[in-house]
């Protein structure tokens, strides 16, 4: 049985020493609420992401170490040191395999501490952790709806000015002596005149008279045009 590692530029190289201890932790988000009646009731959440550990050695030298798991090692126990500092530093997902099992996680290395213990000088203690790497890409979506863009039609013409006491107007229309519709006058005709005062509900509610302030009587609604 071996161990490799594989970068993300799929370089391999086998671990010289298989690991002592290895495990694989797999874990779900899982919530308690407490029900009336019931009391603390556990919901089962979603997967959490998976993460493996391993602790093993690497000789200092490997010449002439009769432990080694791999016939092909680096001369050199820093040069796996570098190699795994190297894929840390990279911050990129890497595959740890472990032959003839069914070990096979693509990950990022997450921890990794190694140094000697017992006062031994001939080999490196190492623990290297990975954390499950799960490919995801954020997704543009464009909106289905579509602009609703107003049709051209006919222009619609202004409104009429409003007309109120102190307006400028002109008349066209019979005039009289009460709001009410007593004493008909005489008829203006595109007469300019000033409307001086409103009888709002009346058959004839508007009183006008000309710009210099002299009376001239009653009108209805419709003979009364705002200028």
């Amino acid at each position: 049985m071996k161990f490799n590692l594989t970068d993300s530029k799929n370089k391999t190289f086998a671990l010289p020493v298989n690991p002592a201890e290895i495990n694989v932790e797999s874990t779900t988000d899982d919530k308690t609420i407490t029900v009336v009646k019931l009391g603390e009731i556990s919901l089962i959440g979603p997967e959490k992401v998976k993460t493996i550990e391993l602790t093993s050695t690497i000789p200092v030298k490997t010449t002439g170490v009769h432990y080694l798991s791999t016939s092909k090692p680096y001369k050199n126990g820093q040069t796996y040191i570098d190699k795994i500092n190297k894929m840390y530093k990279a911050k990129k997902p890497i595959r740890l395999v472990g032959t003839t099992t069914k070990i096979s996680f693509k990950g990022t290395i997450s921890d990794f501490k190694y140094g000697m213990t017992g006062g031994n000088a001939d080999e490196y203690t190492f623990t290297l952790k990975l954390t499950e790497y799960k490919t995801h890409k954020a997704k543009k979506v464009k909106s289905s709806k579509k602009k609703k863009t107003a049709k051209k039609g006919k222009s619609r013409s202004a409104p009429p000015k409003k007309v109120g006491r102190g307006s400028k107007v002109v008349v066209n229309g019979q005039l009289h002596r009460s709001s009410t519709g007593s004493g008909v006058g005489a008829t203006e005709r595109n007469a300019t005149r000033k409307l001086t005062l409103v009888a709002t509900g009346a058959k004839y509610p508007y009183h006008v008279a000309t710009l210099s302030g002299g009376a001239r009587g009653w009108v209805s609604k419709s003979a009364v045009k705002a200028v």
